[in-house]
Formats: structure tokens, C-alpha cells, sequence
């Protein structure tokens, strides 16, 4: 692992939310953190994801799901849970490491046309880049454009 602090997203299928979180933390402060994700039960991700983030300029089309990896959950600085399933089943990280939970909607439940599903995707891909952002700051980071 590089020297740079860990940052680890966590929900049950790492299809989507943990995904776009990936794809926006790396943008935003990937010079500074290793960013990666993990799921309880990985998926493949989503293609309203990647269609979304692709809408803002972030290609996650090369990202792969992945299971939750217990040594880099012990290693991280800051896990970040993104759905209730995953903060109840996500192991006992040591004191060291932070743990912050975001409730956020499941968009691969919306039900509807292709353009309401993508807008529920949009809706949480919004919410997960102003929390990234105000993630940073708190950890004394200036996000990068």
C-alpha cells in the first residue's frame, strides 16, 4: 500500500452508491488518499452508474466490484458506510479508524422508465459528491476541481 492515508467505501453490492463514491473520491482527492470500495455481497456495477458519473465527467467504467477486503479495512483512515445493511454487517474496525455512515436511497431499486431510474441515480450521485465534499474539509482537505 502507499504511503497515503486509506479511504474505503462500503455498501452490501458495491454496485453503485460505493461506486460512485469511489469514482468521485478519487477525482477529488485521489492525489492524497488511496481510495477504494468493497461490498458485503459485490455486484456488478451498475450501468446507470457508470452512465451517470460519465454525465459529470467521471469515467467508472474500468472500476470492478469488489468484496469487502478485511486488511484494508483495518489499514484505512476512513471507512465510510453507504447503506444500513452494510453499516450493520461491516466488521469492527479498530480505534484508529474512522467510521462515518450516509444513509443514502438505493437508486437500483427505483422502478420506472430509464429516465426516472437515471434521475433517482443522478439524485444520489449528487448527495454522495457533496458529502465526499464535505468529508474533505473536515479532514482538512481543499477538494481538487
Amino acid at each position: 500500500m502507499s504511503g497515503k492515508p486509506l479511504l474505503y467505501f462500503i455498501c452490501t453490492g458495491n454496485s453503485a452508491r460505493s461506486q460512485m463514491a469511489e469514482g468521485f473520491a478519487r477525482r477529488l482527492l485521489g492525489d492524497r488518499y488511496t481510495v477504494v470500495s468493497g461490498g458485503l455481497e459485490p455486484q456488478d456495477v451498475n450501468p446507470h452508474a457508470v452512465a451517470v458519473m460519465a454525465e459529470v465527467g467521471i469515467d467508472i467504467s474500468g472500476q470492478q466490484s469488489k468484496p469487502l477486503d478485511l486488511e484494508r479495512l483495518w489499514q484505512a483512515q476512513v471507512v465510510v458506510t453507504l447503506c444500513g445493511d452494510a453499516e450493520e454487517r461491516c466488521p469492527v474496525t479498530p480505534p484508529h479508524v474512522r467510521r462515518v455512515h450516509w444513509p443514502l436511497r438505493d437508486p437500483a431499486r427505483a422502478t420506472g422508465s430509464g429516465e426516472e431510474v437515471r434521475g433517482v441515480f443522478r439524485a444520489v450521485r449528487d448527495e454522495i459528491r457533496e458529502r465526499i465534499e464535505a468529508l474533505a474539509a473536515e479532514l482538512g482537505e481543499t477538494p481538487r476541481a
